[in-house]
């Protein structure tokens, strides 16, 4: 029998421990170690930082669910992982020994690089985890009391862009249906060097369309911005030009600002000599794996890839639902390759899907593979992402509750956007996305 740890349990690992638990057998265990006890949707969070979801309707508790299907829970946080000794030390200080281990942690959230940033101890706003959304949501409701300017984006760093798009326009849907709006001037500020990077360097015509949506909605944007310091109410940019050159410095004012991080990796994993890179992302080679210690596997935003190219301001490469997916589901073959005696032979599918949901319409794009040049290179818009998005949000936490293992962003996002590629060309035939 072997033990199967799977470390994190958010949209990579708790899919990635029913994953095991079907294709490996009840012979083996399976154990999910997490820092605290509840499921969250983390795409629905935009939502909440509005007063759109209630926590109860995007958070359940893990443990009834992960049991059902025979898989021990712990809700601990991990301190250190021996990995030459397989063991890993919980918070309460027991011990857990592994013979494999799937990385599935997520970041830290590195705040503490700009100076007043973050909502503990800062002065912007996260949508990030649960907690910080409803933190966000609490500063919202200030700032419908009291109008005044807002600031939206992305931290130098920051590798998860999309959150931030959503966030600024569901914003605008929410000021513009309360019809005050006019009262609150938004301003996207960003470490990308243009409107749509996404940090992918764009997507089809990312750029032409977020900026045609950001000018129809009067949102203003700096791009190439480094964001040096926040204080209360205030908020210290350098734009850059495209050499790295400071071009224009900006005090921004704002009554709310909710600024996307700089992702680390977590430190009990972080510190591990030769599991990680400099910024304590976990290190795998084609197969998921870490090349020095050969029974550590790992996937999601937790693993080091590299930016597709240099920009002025740093920028990470997002790893979307679909791409994570991919990797778990190799993960999950390849160890049970090696239970079998054999190598592994499974490689993750870089591929990147995204839904973005903006209030009353969306954004989808599909990048194959994600770095290019691709293959496919499609971005498209319209009311029908912002209902596919609804529909995904029930889709995927039913799943979680039922156990369910087939895998679903090909299944469900990818015939989505293929009905939506059908319905262009049946309604436009001489219009090409």
């Amino acid at each position: 029998m072997a033990h199967i740890v799977v470390l994190g349990a958010g949209i990579g690992g708790m899919p990635a421990a029913y994953e095991a638990r079907a294709l490996l057998g009840k012979e083996h265990k399976i154990t999910v170690i997490n820092a605290v006890d509840y499921f969250q949707f983390v795409p629905s969070n935009p939502w909440v930082a509005v007063g759109w979801r209630s926590r109860e309707e995007v958070v359940f508790p893990m443990r009834p669910y992960l049991e059902r299907k025979g898989i021990d829970f712990i809700a601990q946080a991990a301190t250190d992982i021996d990995a030459a000794g397989n063991n890993i030390t919980l918070q309460n200080g027991d011990k857990v020994h592994y013979d494999y281990l799937m990385i599935t942690t997520g970041p830290k959230l590195s705040f503490e690089e700009v100076e007043g940033s973050g909502p503990h101890g800062g002065y912007t706003q996260s949508i990030c985890t649960i907690d910080h959304a409803e933190k966000c949501y609490e500063d919202f409701r200030k700032l419908c009391d009291s109008p005044g300017p807002v600031i939206v984006g992305a931290l130098p760093g920051a590798s998860c862009f999309g959150p931030a798009y959503e966030y600024t326009m569901i914003l605008d849907a929410v000021l513009r249906k309360k019809k005050m709006r006019s009262k609150v001037p938004i301003t996207f500020v960003t470490a990308e060097p243009y409107i749509g990077h996404l940090g992918l360097d764009g997507v089809g015509d990312s750029k032409g369309i977020m900026e045609h949506e950001y000018r129809e909605h009067d949102i203003r944007w700096i791009t190439n911005a480094k964001t040096t310091k926040v204080e209360a109410g205030k908020m210290f940019v350098d734009e850059l030009d495209m050499q790295g050159n400071v071009l224009k410095k900006h005090e921004l004012p704002f009554r709310h600002a909710m600024m996307l991080p700089a992702f680390k990796g977590v430190d009990a994993v972080a510190k591990v000599e030769g599991l990680c890179n400099p910024r304590g992302f976990v290190t795998v080679d084609g197969f998921q794996r870490n090349p020095k210690y050969k029974n550590i596997y790992s996937a999601g935003v937790c693993i080091a890839i590299p930016p597709v190219g240099p920009t002025p301001v740093p920028c990470g490469v997002p790893k979307t639902g679909y791409m994570i997916e991919s990797m778990i589901t190799a993960i999950v073959h390849n160890i049970q390759e090696e239970l079998a005696g054999q190598q592994p032979s499974h490689k993750g599918t870089w591929q990147a899907i995204c839904l973005a949901d903006f209030g009353t319409t969306g954004a989808a794009f599909v990048a194959i593979p994600q770095i290019p040049p691709r293959d496919v290179n499609w971005f498209g818009s319209g009311k029908w992402v912002h209902l596919a998005k609804i529909a995904f949000e029930k889709y995927f936490i039913r799943k979680m509750k039922k156990g369910n293992s087939e895998p679903i962003y090909e299944k469900y996002v990818m015939k989505l956007i293929g009905f939506k590629r059908l319905q262009d060309k049946v309604l436009h035939p001489h219009h090409q996305t």
